[in-house]
């Protein structure tokens, strides 16, 4: 991946010096449930049962208000942190001209650099959960170590299935800013563990289309694109598949219990970004077969 062709983003809040905050854990989104999954299979969602105006043609809901930081820290200079700051710029610059294009102002979130635990709107966020948002600071929590299991553990190699990761967690940013976060929490007090089972997947899948779609615009501005880099990819969305991490774990595949898709599900949404890149093609919560 040609990562250093993008701008470097100044969101980048480096805490890796920092000791770990202390608390209860709270309420995430995303793709780090992964190391999780391994351990001990938590669940955590959001929710939402309609595409609201972006999806159809029409204007975004406003963001609800939130807790803003005091401001972007210095950039991070070791190579993988620098990393970080250019996929981060590039979906940054990839947002911020969908939403622009559909007469809305892109909020850019923060991404966290953590070591073991850190503080957060959500309650602590711990290395143990993968990386991570949380909807009530509007920020993107990564402890660099989780690359290790990804790479090791989870048999995902490369940079590009690192900048999956980032991507991904960045769509559910995305999705807080549209407002399906909060149409997800109204819709858990009304359904069934099941149910909501079943619309976390199409959630999940719907972050995993929104990183094919950065993919796409990015890959069209700055040619980040490298031979092998899709592959990544979508290795990457197959080892995070409910079915292989459970199989992995557990020995055996319990659907019910599933919150962010199949492998299959994972590589063939990712792919609806890659070749589409329209936010359209991204209604998971109205496609009839996932």
């Amino acid at each position: 991946m040609k990562w250093e062709n993008n701008r470097a983003s100044d969101q980048v809040e480096d805490r890796r010096s920092q000791p770990g905050g202390r608390g209860s854990v709270g309420k995430g989104v995303g793709l780090g449930t992964v190391a999780v999954a391994l351990v001990a299979g938590w669940v955590f969602g959001i929710n939402p049962m309609t595409i609201l105006g972006f999806l159809g043609g029409g204007e975004l809901s406003p963001p609800a208000q939130t807790q803003q930081s005091t401001g972007p820290t210095a950039a991070p200079t070791d190579d993988m942190g620098r990393f970080v700051a250019a996929v981060l710029g590039g979906t940054e610059d990839v947002w911020g001209e969908l939403f622009r294009q559909n007469g809305a102002a892109y909020q850019k979130p923060r991404l966290v650099l953590f070591r073991g635990a850190t503080p957060t709107a959500c309650g602590t966020g711990q290395s143990a959960m993968g990386p991570f948002y949380c909807p009530g600071d509007q920020k993107v929590y990564i402890d660099l170590s989780f690359y290790d299991t990804l790479r090791r553990q989870l048999g995902a190699p490369g940079d590009f299935a690192q900048a999956y990761v980032i991507a991904h967690e960045v769509g559910h940013h995305v999705q807080n800013l549209m407002g399906i976060t909060d149409k997800m929490d109204e819709m858990r007090r009304r359904v069934s563990q099941r149910e909501y089972n079943a619309l976390s997947v199409r959630l999940e899948l719907q972050a995993d289309c929104f990183a094919g779609i950065w993919a796409h615009h990015n890959h069209k501005t700055q040619a980040i694109l490298e031979p092998g880099d899709v592959e990544e990819a979508l290795n990457a969305a197959a080892a995070i598949g409910d079915d292989a991490l459970q199989r992995k774990g557990q020995g055996q595949v319990v659907p019910d219990s599933f919150t962010h898709g199949t492998s299959a599900q994972r590589q063939r949404w990712f792919r609806v970004g890659l070749d589409r890149g329209e936010v359209q093609a991204c209604d998971t919560f109205s496609a009839r077969t996932l």
